[in-house]
């Protein structure tokens, strides 16, 4: 069981993200024990995960488990096949280097209009050296994965994350709007929830537990 939890924002985004907050609210009142940690991370790839480095190896690894979505949810695989963590993935960017190339300049901050992101042209070279250096471990996750995503292909997401436990919800958005619905599993999964009791599927909700 973790005692430490690690939530990891996607790209313009922040701690005030809806999923952060939500997961945020959930570990204070339910394992108010558990060291929640969501910090607002730098625009450069390469700072942000020595930076997350840094703190993972002040604390001990192995009680620590890693959430993170969209951008975050690459740094979390990242993260995860490095330190050898269990991670939540949530619509996880899969190719970013190509995804982001495109998104070079200034950019609004999605939770704060008077703060902005500045995405350099050598991010993207640090995005490829990243997704080219992934780590010898390759520990449990679980993949939340929307087929309504409107900024990345759920398709891609699927053929690299569909080995693991993974769930597929038809429609949706890249947000997941639904993320406090899905808590039961997210939680159940990192080891943080009693699993008896679990709401039954949906037709609109598919799972996958290898």
């Amino acid at each position: 069981m973790p005692t430490h939890l690690l939530y990891l924002h996607g790209f313009r985004s922040s701690p005030r993200s809806a999923k952060a907050r939500c997961m945020a609210d959930w570990v204070a009142r339910h394992r108010p024990e558990l060291h929640w940690h969501c910090p607002a991370l730098p625009p450069s790839p390469a700072q942000a995960l020595r930076d997350i480095s840094a703190w993972l190896d002040a604390r001990a690894p192995e009680r620590c488990a890693v959430m993170g979505s969209s951008l975050g949810g690459f740094y979390a695989h990242w993260l995860a096949c490095a330190h050898n963590l269990p991670a939540v993935l949530i619509n996880p960017a899969v190719h970013p280097a190509r995804d982001l190339a495109s998104h070079i300049g200034l950019h609004p901050a999605w939770h704060d209009a008077t703060q902005q992101v500045f995405f350099e042209a050598g991010f993207v070279d640090e995005l490829a050296r990243l997704e080219a250096s992934l780590g010898p471990h390759r520990p449990p996750s679980l993949a939340l994965i929307a087929t309504g995503d409107e900024v990345l292909d759920w398709r891609e997401m699927r053929q690299r994350h569909g080995q693991g436990s993974h769930l597929l919800l038809q429609g949706s958005d890249h947000g997941l709007a639904e993320f406090e619905l899905l808590l039961p599993w997210v939680t159940r999964f990192l080891r943080l929830s009693d699993p008896a009791g679990l709401p039954p599927w949906d037709n609109s909700m598919h799972v996958c537990s290898v």
